[in-house]
């Protein structure tokens, strides 16, 4: 199972009926196509979306209809189209239940590092700020490595999103879940082991006596 769909199906797992959940660009927008059978989510894309469904089959796709990263998507019947102000109204009035987002770095008080990559141009955070500081929880979807180097760090390197320590990151190896601000490790990915993932991880985890296989939806 390539890496990037084994994070999604475990994050689909975190989703609740009835649920405003905002998806970033990148592995969370895979969420959407594990949406367990019968729950019915609202996700929202902050360029002015809610009720974004799975990503649209091959010369399926509407150009005047994606994700705030540009990148096509489908809306479900009953979807709603607004604009950015009012996309961010909901987001910054606490609205928003969830959110899942992609990380460069996380590190061990669970800040998380996601909008500055070194070496290259970019525009701006875009709506990650806002997001992280005000959906009621957030998840990240991230490889817990990068060519070999650690992404959940002692302490990040590189520009801070949010001062908010995340509630939960789910990478390619673990569930880890942030409580007082101390990173615990909750499930190992299948095939992967408790030691692995303490190799793989820089910041220092807590380890449970009952560390769990990751279910997937």
């Amino acid at each position: 199972m390539e890496p990037q769909t084994l994070i999604a199906r475990r994050i689909a797992r975190e989703l609740h009926h009835g649920t405003l959940v905002n998806l970033g660009i990148g592995i969370p927008t895979l969420v959407a196509n594990y949406v367990p059978a019968g729950m019915h989510v609202f996700f929202q894309s902050e360029n002015g979306l809610i009720g974004s469904g799975p990503i649209p089959a091959e010369g399926l796709a509407q150009a005047r209809l994606t994700d705030a990263g540009g990148r096509p998507v489908t809306a479900i019947p009953g979807a709603s189209t607004f604009d950015s102000a009012m996309s961010f109204g909901l987001i910054r009035g606490g609205h928003v239940d969830m959110t899942v987002l992609g990380a460069l770095q996380v590190d061990e008080r669970g800040r998380l590092a996601n909008w500055m990559i070194p070496g290259k141009l970019i525009a701006g955070m875009g709506g990650a700020m806002d997001l992280v500081t005000g959906a009621k929880r957030v998840v990240v979807a991230m490889q817990h490595t990068a060519k070999g180097n650690p992404k959940i760090v002692k302490q990040c390197n590189l520009p801070l999103t949010s001062t908010r320590t995340v509630d939960l990151v789910v990478t390619d190896f673990a569930v880890i879940a942030f409580t007082d601000r101390r990173p615990t490790l909750l499930e190992v990915a299948p095939g992967v082991s408790v030691q692995q993932v303490l190799a793989a991880t820089e910041a220092e985890l807590v380890v449970p006596s009952n560390v769990r296989t990751m279910l997937l939806a």
